[in-house]
């Protein structure tokens, strides 16, 4: 049996034992499902124009329109039904919160390697940049960079990297420099190997645990981080609505009543966001028996 092997064996037996964590893995599932599935499981296309009807907007939950189609979420201002600009909003929630997490843990876990291996002068003016961005929020970066560059899907993802690669490197550095220390490096650096092979190759499998963790807490500070500068104007553009632009566009209806326009879609963000954090507890608790205890 290899390693891969019992890491996983030892993996599902840990969520087969919480009950909690198997609840967080199959919402999490459901909601991968349904993100993917929506222009097939969504009952309209809310974003095509033709579809919209504006006599239908803001009906409230379980409505019927004039052709007999029921709104089981109620619509929204431009008449669009909630329950599909949700499943379409989530698909573009996960997939910029996935796509910038894998990013930035790209970029951090190549920054982190080579300073661990570099040591020295290298390594700490690595160090002290990555020390300099983790003193400001992530959000302030993001805020200012999307200042500059305007909405955009391309444009939010390369905010959110810019804001979260240090967090992987730091990270992978600690990780990398207790590895460095053990037989198999220097059996490597003996059979001359060349230095990206024991980088990628031998260094970065065995630092993945604490990095899988990370990317996992990660990938829902994403999508919340992703969230809220959409809601300020600031992410991405109202073609391309995700749930957080979609909260924003019913606050102006709370105080008339029409609650169902921000509050559907917040539960669905706050749901995702504590399925995704579950699951990385979880994952943290497998990968590293000792911070459960």
């Amino acid at each position: 049996m290899t390693h891969d092997d019992t890491l996983l064996r030892r993996l599902a037996a840990d969520f087969a034992a919480s009950r909690l964590a198997l609840a967080g893995l199959a919402l999490l599932a459901a909601i991968a499902a349904a993100a993917i599935l929506a222009p097939w499981l969504a009952p309209q296309n809310p974003y095509d124009l033709a579809e919209l009807d504006l006599a239908a907007s803001r009906l409230p939950p379980g409505a019927r329109s004039a052709d007999g189609t029921t709104f089981w979420l109620g619509t929204d201002g431009q008449g669009r039904d909630m329950l599909s600009a949700i499943l379409y909003g989530l698909r573009i929630s996960i997939g910029v919160g996935v796509a910038a997490t894998l990013l930035a843990l790209a970029i951090g876990a190549a920054v982190g390697l080579v300073a661990a291996w570099a040591g020295g002068r290298t390594e700490s003016v690595v160090m002290r940049v990555v020390d300099l961005q983790l003193s400001f929020p992530a959000i302030l970066i993001a805020l200012v960079l999307l200042a500059v560059l305007g909405p955009g899907v391309g444009k939010i993802v390369f905010a959110l990297v810019a804001a979260q690669w240090a967090y992987y490197a730091r990270t992978v550095r600690g990780a990398a420099l207790a590895e460095r220390r053990k037989e198999y490096v220097d059996a490597a650096v003996v059979l001359a190997l060349p230095r990206a092979r024991i980088l990628f190759g031998h260094l970065l499998p065995n630092v993945l645990p604490p990095l899988v963790v990370v990317a996992t807490v990660q990938v829902a500070n994403a999508i919340a981080l992703e969230a809220t500068l959409s809601f300020l104007g600031l992410g991405l553009p109202v073609t391309e609505p995700s749930l957080g632009l979609l909260i924003a566009n019913g606050y102006a209806y709370l105080l008339s009543g029409k609650y169902w326009i921000s509050f559907f879609p917040g539960v669905a963000l706050a749901t995702t966001i504590v399925a995704v954090n579950l699951v990385g507890d979880r994952l943290r608790d497998a990968l590293n028996p000792r911070l459960a205890q």
